[in-house]
């Protein structure tokens, strides 16, 4: 169902999760949408999130950015094969960076998916850009704030230096405020970091890894 894919059905299936592991707190690494879910998780009381990285996201996303994603979201066309496939995604995930013939290749892999009767598609249901319209683009922007202000574990954000999502003002006042984020900018990226090369894996493994060294 459409209306599923939604902030409060994530969070719900993540506590699941957590309870089915019989854990009692975990690292959590959140991309986009995923640090939304994170920020939620870690405001919460008790909440199991020991340490947290918010990977391009934060407690403020403008509208345009919002809208630009919102252009692509569900509209994908079906590919005859994968160098179409890989074509469309160097396009709409350009501000990923300058990554290597082999990267684009491998984002295009695990992206798409053999249909049926042939061809590619996006590997993803297309169905999940109706409840993105009606929830982000139907507001001037998003401003969870005092979310942000209630996450008491230690937090690391980390900004793609040409990032339309997290904006560098704001990733500042994030090292400002609520639990007070260490911050990393990776250069020559935009939305967002894809953790494809050394640097950007090792900073979050020695931030998530901190405690127990």
């Amino acid at each position: 169902v459409a209306d599923d894919y939604a902030l409060p059905t994530y969070a719900n299936d993540i506590m699941t999760l957590i309870a089915r592991l019989g854990v009692d707190s975990v690292h959590w690494l959140g991309t986009s949408m995923g640090g939304l879910i994170g920020m939620f998780l870690s405001s919460l009381p008790g909440s199991p999130i020991a340490r947290m990285v918010l990977n391009d996201v934060g407690p403020l996303i403008a509208l345009d950015a919002l809208q630009r994603i919102g252009e692509y979201l569900g509209k994908a066309p079906d590919f005859a094969n994968l160098d179409e496939a890989e074509a469309y995604v160097r396009t709409v995930c350009a501000p990923f960076g300058k990554l290597s013939d082999a990267q684009w290749r491998f984002m295009t892999v695990v992206g798409t998916r053999a249909k049926a009767d042939g061809g590619f598609e996006m590997n993803y249901d297309r169905a999940i850009a109706q409840p993105y319209q009606k929830a982000f683009l139907e507001a001037k922007e998003i401003s969870l704030w005092p979310m942000y202000d209630a996450i008491r574990c230690p937090t690391m954000v980390l900004r793609g230096a040409e990032s339309d999502i997290l904006l560098h003002d704001t990733a500042v006042e994030m090292t400002l405020r609520g639990p007070k984020a260490k911050m990393l900018e990776i250069p020559d990226v935009g939305h967002a970091p894809m953790f494809l090369d050394e640097p950007q894996v090792r900073a979050v493994q020695d931030f998530l890894l901190a405690a127990t060294g």
